[in-house]
């Protein structure tokens, strides 16, 4: 949270300190008098820059928001998943579950303990995780059915651990599209250009607060861009929430009778 509130202080602070600099800039270069047909220009520059920067903003705020609700949904989807072959595990046979669920739990304590910090920093997914994937797998494939019920549950447990590896890439996909910078290039130039356009307005304070205004919540709205760019890290991490519950669920489980 304080580590959130500082890069926000610094995303806001540094939009108006940028956007009243171009503004004094441009008032110092073009002299105090203007007249009234530069208002007018310059107002009309303002509009039309303003929209196509509102929009371009709104598009990507929107992009980022949508990736980062499908990732709190993917990675439910991939803990019920890896929850249905554990279960499932237990339902075919007492032998057989023992490494197909060893396997699981490893899988979801190098999930939580490694993999889930180590995307946020490399954009890519643990080989160790990728390991007991592949080991629950072949477990898995290794299984010889002896009666329908069984051949069921194989067939579903395939079925669940090829979910499992669908929504590890999903998740990596996530963070490995970043931002461009050309987006980077855009949202700053753009702001940019609006505050130049100011300069035919008289630096009074209710106009400079205005301004101040207009910065602030620019740099808010890059900062919430900034922030749901790359949920793996602060200061907008998400949590692998359902990947704790799966682990508490299977840590409060019984003990093997015998």
């Amino acid at each position: 949270m304080v580590l959130g509130i500082f890069i926000g202080a610094i995303f806001v602070g540094g939009t108006i300190a940028l956007t009243l600099a171009c503004y004094f800039l441009m008032r110092w270069m073009s002299g105090n008098e203007h007249e009234n047909h530069e208002r007018d220009l310059a107002s009309s520059v303002v509009f039309r820059v303003s929209a196509l920067h509102g929009l371009i903003l709104a598009l990507v705020f929107a992009q980022e928001m949508f990736s980062y609700q499908q990732l709190r949904l993917q990675t439910a989807t991939e803990a019920n998943a890896i929850a249905d072959i554990y279960f499932d595990a237990g339902r075919y046979g007492d032998t057989e579950k023992v490494k197909i669920q060893k396997e699981l739990s490893d899988y979801i304590r190098v999930v939580i303990d490694k993999e889930w910090r180590g995307l946020g920093e490399t954009n890519r997914l643990s080989p160790e995780a990728w390991t007991q994937w592949d080991e629950a797998y072949r477990a898995i494939l290794d299984l010889v059915p002896t009666n329908p019920r069984q051949q069921s549950l194989r067939n579903h447990m395939l079925d669940r651990i090829y979910l499992v590896s669908e929504s590890r890439t999903k998740r990596e996909s996530t963070v490995a599209d970043a931002l461009s910078g050309i987006f980077w290039f855009a949202a700053i130039s753009g702001m940019i250009f609006i505050a130049l356009a100011y300069y035919s307005y008289p630096p009074t304070r209710r106009n400079v607060v205005l301004i101040s205004l207009f910065g602030a919540y620019t740099g808010v709205i890059l900062f919430l861009i900034y922030a749901f760019s790359n949920p793996y890290m602060q200061p907008a991490e998400l949590s692998p929430g359902p990947f704790l519950r799966l682990q508490e669920q299977i840590a409060a489980l019984p003990p093997p009778a015998g």
